[in-house]
């Protein structure tokens, strides 16, 4: 479980046969190897991944055929910056909201708009997720947890502050640019609660 609050970022130091059925992920990430051990979870553009190895700065994951279909890891490449997070503890600070790393799409960013003091950033929404996604909800955009400023039926906004443009990879995309998105996991379980309470 993690929370969509960046902790550092990282450096894509090698990905190795992304073009098939899995890869092998080599992030370079100071700060969250740390105090990383074999099997502990780092959330990479909000995908959870389990650590392999770690040395010398630097961590290495697998990453299976359903991650590199379901996310936009595949595109990334040597050099690539990401945003790293390690999972919460039960003593964190829940400064975003609950997110579980488990990407449900991939969108595309479709202009930035700058302001004087944020800067709007606008996406493309795959239409199996906009029944979970509402004006002032929450989603995990590349495993930042923003708020929801505007939403069609196809597109959704959010509004970033200085610092998540400087901390984050949010900062760096361009216009086309693939993200993963993760939507607020309890709109799911309500959904699903309340289906099940319909047939019965």
């Amino acid at each position: 479980m993690f929370t969509g609050i960046v902790e550092e970022l990282g450096e894509v130091v090698a990905l190795v046969g992304a073009d098939g059925d899995s890869a092998v992920l080599t992030v370079r990430g100071p700060l969250v190897t740390g105090d990383v051990r074999h099997g502990d979870s780092i959330a990479v553009n909000g995908v959870c991944l389990t650590v392999t190895e770690a040395s010398d700065g630097a961590f290495t994951a697998d990453v299976m055929a359903e991650t590199l279909h379901r996310s936009a890891l595949a595109a990334l490449r040597v050099g690539s910056p990401v945003n790293l997070e390690r999972a919460a503890t039960l003593g964190s600070r829940l400064g975003g909201h609950l997110v579980q790393g488990h990407v449900d799409g991939v969108a595309r960013l479709l202009s930035r708009e700058p302001g004087e003091a944020w800067e709007v950033l606008r996406f493309s929404l795959p239409s199996e997720l906009a029944r979970y996604v509402v004006e002032k909800g929450s989603i995990t955009v590349d495993g930042v947890s923003l708020t929801v400023t505007e939403v069609t039926d196809d597109t959704f906004s959010v509004s970033l502050i200085p610092t998540t443009l400087k901390l984050t990879v949010l900062g760096q995309k361009g216009v086309g640019d693939p993200v993963n998105l993760e939507v607020d996991v309890i709109a799911k379980y309500v959904e699903k609660m309340l289906g099940g309470h319909r047939a019965g």
